[in-house]
């Protein structure tokens, strides 16, 4: 009677060490992980600076941006970014947006310039979404369509589809906004703020507006967790099928018979996630961020694996591996060799960024389907040793990929495979990467870009806090203390705390008069396009605005005017007083006949650049689609999603 009761302790310890592993394992699926910003959209010149490079860089499409990253579009460009599931930010001609910092449940922007959009049709509950301008902070916790234009000494916001926010000053003095509002905070000491009705959408808007829509068409994001970026570039890139051991499987086409995952782009140096790959495809961000690829009769095909309700981003999902001891490779400076290959199905990701709490040990974090180490299953969710891991896809042919050491992240070269060697030879790396990086890896060997005017860059700007410090890179005995010249010290200007929380400390200008409508604002100079937005009809015809006489661009064309009667109004603070200019205005028999406008359709990703192909196949080679014709695509086409949850 006495033997078994001497097991319960022991019992009961175990139970207590499976219980907390398991618990553990839970966490680490659910903690939050910061998955950057994508540049998902480039038309025209778009260059980047990062914290500690010499110069701006032209932008590549599927950038993850890194904290501090500024953004700047030359003449007729204009980008993209998502940072959510149906976030996106946009810029305009000359304009400069900076990626500020972001923490669970905030993510901060500063506008120095330009005209910028924020398209949410989607926000989490308690999130907030902070942007930095000149003479005011915008907090935006609804979803909805905000807009700003930072001009020399005005700065406009304008909420549409229900959105509102709040504006501070930056004497600390703030102010509600309500739905289709627009706000003008006007620079001096104090700034002056002033309220409008919001004018009617402009072709700009209506632009933003169809690029958003498309994603809710998206066939692919049935198969993806919902916060998952780039679902609807994979509609337009191949083909969704199902098969009975992976489920539902994405199949590029454009591509090449010989092309391999990891081999048409390049990797740059991240500050917080490290060694980052950047694919030059439309589509290359989901398939290179997420899930895991294999081969199916012939074909190499995405597998994202059962939908999950957390995804895990991932710097890029490989297997880098050095050679074994009874390998001789011959480099002429002394570096180590360094290759990679895609994960397979299952396989585990082996951190080499010192920022995850589980560096260089094997992670399945935000992967739903079977934890697989050397072809076989884990069933009980152990972990296995680093050293004994071998990847499957690297007995399939040409998979193996590598670059020479010392141009590893420093020059845009292509990849080439390895063929040398045998798989067997090699030996998985055990976190840290042996190639450090240099100031030239933050680009990865992209070519210079245009620069900004040093007057935007450096304008102070007012934000809730200061940003965090930048952390010393591998190049760097300490973080460096102030900017490079290209990109001077931006000011933050902390607005002091409100007495009471919550509550308008500025008094809200009169809405409107019994003498008539309320004034129109100041004019916006800038338009997408060439496209002018028309006075809207509740601006009255008796309203007349002072422009500088220096005026270059040509006013937007109205109907001719029927006996205007002329207010004038003084100058704002700083701008020279100039002579009134009246503004022909619609008859009022025609208000109620809006213009038509030109409907702005979308462009299609092969329609927005003229950048060459990703890769030229030899000769003699096919593509996917003449392969096609020879023999069917694997499995049945996809039509339903093949769903799971992460066990907790």
């Amino acid at each position: 009677m006495n033997k078994p009761s001497r097991l319960w302790p022991l019992v009961l310890l175990c139970l207590f060490i499976l219980s907390g592993t398991s618990a553990q394992a839970a966490d680490d699926e659910a903690a939050w992980a910061a998955t950057p910003p994508r540049l998902s959209f480039i038309d025209g010149e778009v260059s980047y600076w990062r914290q500690g490079a010499e110069e701006w860089a032209a932008a590549p499409i599927n950038l993850p941006l890194a904290e501090g990253d500024s953004l700047y579009t030359g003449r007729d460009a204009n980008f993209e970014v998502q940072f959510g599931s149906r976030s996106f930010v946009r810029a305009d001609e000359n304009s400069q947006l900076t990626y500020v910092v972001q923490d669970e449940g905030r993510i901060q922007f500063k506008v120095t310039g330009g005209l910028v959009s924020f398209d949410m049709r989607r926000l989490s509950a308690g999130s907030r979404v902070e942007m930095s301008t000149p003479d005011a902070v915008f907090v935006i916790e609804d979803p909805g369509y905000y807009r700003v234009e930072v001009e020399s000494n005005d700065t406009h916001f304008i909420t549409r589809h229900g959105g509102q926010a709040r504006v501070t000053t930056a004497d600390g003095r703030s102010l509600s906004i309500n739905p289709s509002e627009d706000i003008v905070v006007t620079a001096g000491n104090p700034v002056n703020v002033a309220t409008y009705a919001a004018p009617a959408p402009d072709v700009w808007d209506r632009w933003n507006d169809e690029r958003t829509d498309r994603i809710g068409e998206s066939i692919s994001a049935r198969y993806l967790p919902p916060d998952v970026y780039g679902a609807e570039e994979l509609d337009h890139f191949g083909y969704w099928r199902v098969v009975a051991t992976y489920g539902a499987v994405w199949i590029p086409y454009g591509v090449s018979a010989t092309w391999v995952p990891y081999s048409t782009g390049y990797w740059v140096w991240d500050p917080y996630y490290e060694w980052t790959w950047v694919d030059d495809a439309p589509w290359g961000w989901a398939p290179f961020h997420y899930g895991r690829w294999v081969v199916i009769d012939g074909y190499w095909a995405w597998v994202p694996g059962p939908v999950v309700s957390h995804s895990v981003y991932s710097p890029a999902l490989v297997g880098f591996m050095v050679a074994g001891s009874g390998v001789t490779v011959n480099v002429n400076i002394g570096l180590p060799g360094l290759w990679w290959v895609a994960l397979g199905w299952g396989e585990p990701v082996i951190p080499w960024w010192h920022h995850h709490r589980h560096h260089g040990k094997p992670r399945w974090d935000g992967w739903g389907g079977p934890r697989i180490v050397n072809d076989r299953e884990l069933r009980d969710r152990s972990f296995a040793n680093v050293a004994e891991i071998r990847y499957h896809n690297a007995d399939v042919p040409h998979a193996i990929l590598t670059v020479p050491p010392d141009k590893f992240g420093r020059e845009r070269l292509r990849v080439t495979e390895e063929n040398r060697y045998r798989p067997r030879d090699f030996a998985p790396v055990q976190g840290e990467l042996p190639i450090k990086p240099s100031r030239a890896s933050l680009y990865g060997g992209a070519p210079k870009g245009i620069q900004p005017p040093r007057e935007i860059v450096s304008r102070p700007v007012v934000s809730t806090r200061t940003p965090r410090q930048p952390m010393a890179q591998p190049w760097q005995a300490q973080p460096p203390r102030a900017t490079p010249e290209k990109l001077p010290e931006v000011i933050y200007m902390v607005p002091p705390v409100q007495r009471y929380e919550g509550r308008d400390s500025l008094p809200r200008p009169p809405y409107g008069s019994e003498a008539g409508p309320e004034v129109s604002p100041p004019p916006q100079p800038r338009r997408y396009g060439d496209v002018k937005r028309s006075v809207p009809s509740s601006v009255p015809a008796t309203s007349i605005t002072p422009e500088p006489a220096t005026r270059t661009r040509p006013a937007p064309a109205m109907r001719p005017e029927t006996g205007p009667v002329i207010r004038t109004q003084p100058a704002p603070a700083g701008r020279p007083e100039t002579a009134p200019v009246i503004r022909p205005q619609p008859a009022p028999a025609e208000r109620s006949k809006p213009e038509p406008v030109p409907r702005v359709q979308p462009l299609r990703r092969d329609q927005e650049t003229s950048r060459p192909p990703l890769q030229q196949p030899p000769r003699g080679d096919i593509r996917q689609e003449q392969l096609k014709q020879q023999r069917p695509l694997p499995g049945r086409p996809a039509n339903q999603p093949h769903q799971k949850r992460v066990a907790d």
